[in-house]
């Protein structure tokens, strides 16, 4: 059976900065037309929202296994009908990506990642961690970006996947905006 998140995170800067730092991030960088993939859209959806009263300057496909988000994205496009032009929502679970149904991704928050992988994964094949990412870099141009938070509770486990690759010399870190940690693919 599918591993579900029911749990639902509405705008609140204490319990998700992440996507705070992220929106701030962006207009700091000033990025335009890039495309994101954003894992753990919150039923908040703060980081297409942001976008949209920013003129939308990029496009955001999230990820969600939480019902009661992707719930949420559904009224806020029924109630916004431009938000979906450029932020889309999908139900699914990460650890079942397959790069052959991603657009072409320039940076990825990967926030929650390590968070959610368990047993469950294993009795349907899912990917592991490591997976997950470099099923992403797959579909990323050399100079895109991964983005973890490192207030996460498995930030530790998400950082030793980061340190493999890196050791690889598949992505290289770029350093750091508040509690973000951002890598870049080599």
């Amino acid at each position: 059976m599918l591993q579900i998140w029911d749990v639902n995170w509405f705008l609140d800067e204490a319990q998700c900065p992440c996507d705070v730092h992220f929106v701030e991030w962006t207009a700091s960088e000033q990025l335009r037309d890039a495309r994101i993939f954003h894992f753990g859209t919150g039923g908040h959806h703060i980081i297409g929202l942001a976008n949209m009263e920013q003129g939308a300057p990029n496009t955001i496909l999230g990820i969600t296994a939480s019902p009661q988000e992707f719930d949420d994205f559904v009224k806020l496009a029924i109630e916004k009908p431009t938000l979906s032009r450029d932020y889309q929502v999908f139900f699914g679970d990460i650890y079942l990506l397959n790069a052959r149904m991603l657009p072409r991704i320039d940076v990825a928050t990967l926030f929650h990642l390590c968070e959610f992988r368990g047993d469950s994964q294993d009795a349907y094949g899912g990917l592991t961690d490591k997976q997950v990412v470099e099923t992403l870099l797959e579909v990323m141009p050399a100079g895109g970006r991964i983005m973890l938070y490192s207030g996460s509770f498995a930030y530790d486990k998400a950082a030793k996947v980061a340190e493999e690759l890196v050791a690889e010399g598949r992505i290289v870190a770029k350093g750091d905006f508040k509690t973000l940690r951002i890598f870049e693919k080599a």
